[in-house]
C-alpha cells in the first residue's frame, strides 16, 4: 500500500469512526474472515485500527464446508466473534440459525470464480460454456477449494452441466488456509492440471497463470459481507468497522484485491 493512499484512509477513517462511534472508547472487535475478502481487509485493517483505536482481533477460516476450522463450525462450538465476514450466502445460513444478526448484514464486494494453470502452461479455452465443458473432461485432475466457491461448483455447477460423474474421480478438493493452502498453490506445484477458485484468492499466488474468470453465466454471484455476531461484545466498534469496509474509501484496497466494491452501486 502506498503511503499515500494509507494516509488518505486514515484520514478519512478517522472521521467516519468518529461518526460511527461517537462516544465510544477504544475496543477489541473480534473478527472472523473467510479467504475471499482477506486480502482487501489485510490492507484495510491497519487503517482501521490507526484511526479508530480499536484492536481487530482476527481468525481466519472457510465459510463452508466440514473442516472444523470453518467459520460455522467454530461458531456452533461457541467461540465468541463481534463481526463474521464471508460469503454473503453463508451469512444468510447463519442468521437462518439464529448465530448473527441478519438485519446487519451489509455486502462489501463481489467475486467471481476464476481457473488457473501453471505458470507457462497452455491457457485452456473456458470463453464460453461448451468450452468450459471440452476442458473439464479433458483436463487430467482438477483442483477446487473447500469453500464457497467449490461447494458450488462439486455441488451444483459441475452436475448442472453433466460433467460431474466423468470428472469427480479426477477432481481434488483442497482444505484451505490457515492450515491449508489456496488451489493455486496446488496447481503451482503440477499437482493437478487447472484449478478453481475466487480470482481474489487466485491472482497473487506465484507459479500459477490465471486463464481467467468462468463463464459469467455459469458464475455464482458471490458477494462478500459483513455482519454482527449474536456474541458481539462491542456492537459500536464493530458497526464501525462494517461501515468502513462497505464505504468508498474502502474500493482501492477491495479493487487492487481483485474484487469488485459494492460502495456506490
Amino acid at each position: 500500500m502506498k503511503a499515500g493512499s494509507l494516509a488518505r484512509w486514515v484520514s478519512t477513517l478517522a472521521l467516519a469512526a468518529l461518526l460511527a462511534a461517537q462516544g465510544a472508547s477504544a475496543a477489541e472487535v473480534r473478527v472472523m474472515i473467510s479467504a475471499g475478502f482477506y486480502g482487501a481487509y489485510s490492507e484495510l485493517a491497519p487503517a482501521f485500527e490507526k484511526a479508530s483505536g480499536h484492536k481487530l482481533v482476527t481468525t481466519r477460516g472457510p465459510s463452508m464446508g466440514d473442516s472444523p476450522e470453518a467459520i460455522p463450525a467454530r461458531i456452533g462450538r461457541g467461540e465468541g466473534v463481534d463481526v463474521v465476514i464471508m460469503d454473503g450466502k453463508a451469512i444468510d445460513d447463519l442468521a437462518k440459525k439464529g448465530q448473527v444478526q441478519g438485519d446487519t448484514k451489509v455486502a462489501f464486494a463481489r467475486s467471481q470464480i476464476g481457473m488457473v494453470v501453471k505458470a507457462g502452461a497452455a491457457k485452456p479455452d473456458i470463453s464460453t460454456v461448451d468450452a468450459f465443458k471440452k476442458t473439464l473432461l479433458s483436463a487430467k485432475s482438477i483442483a477446487y477449494s473447500d469453500s464457497s466457491s467449490g461447494t458450488y461448483l462439486s455441488t451444483v455447477l459441475f452436475q448442472q452441466l453433466g460433467v460431474w460423474e466423468q470428472i469427480q474421480s479426477k477432481s481434488r478438493k483442497v482444505r484451505g488456509p490457515p492450515s491449508g493452502e489456496p488451489v493455486a498453490a496446488v496447481v503451482a506445484r503440477g499437482e493437478a492440471e487447472i484449478g478453481f477458485q475466487q480470482v481474489s484468492e487466485l491472482m497473487h499466488v506465484p507459479g500459477i497463470d490465471l486463464v481467467g474468470p468462468i463463464p459469467s453465466e455459469l458464475q455464482s454471484r458471490v458477494a462478500f459481507s459483513g455482519v454482527l455476531a449474536n456474541s458481539v461484545e462491542n456492537a459500536d466498534a464493530s458497526r464501525a468497522l462494517i461501515k468502513f469496509l462497505s464505504s468508498p474509501e474502502a474500493a482501492a484496497a477491495i479493487t487492487k484485491a481483485g474484487l469488485a466494491p459494492m460502495s456506490g452501486q
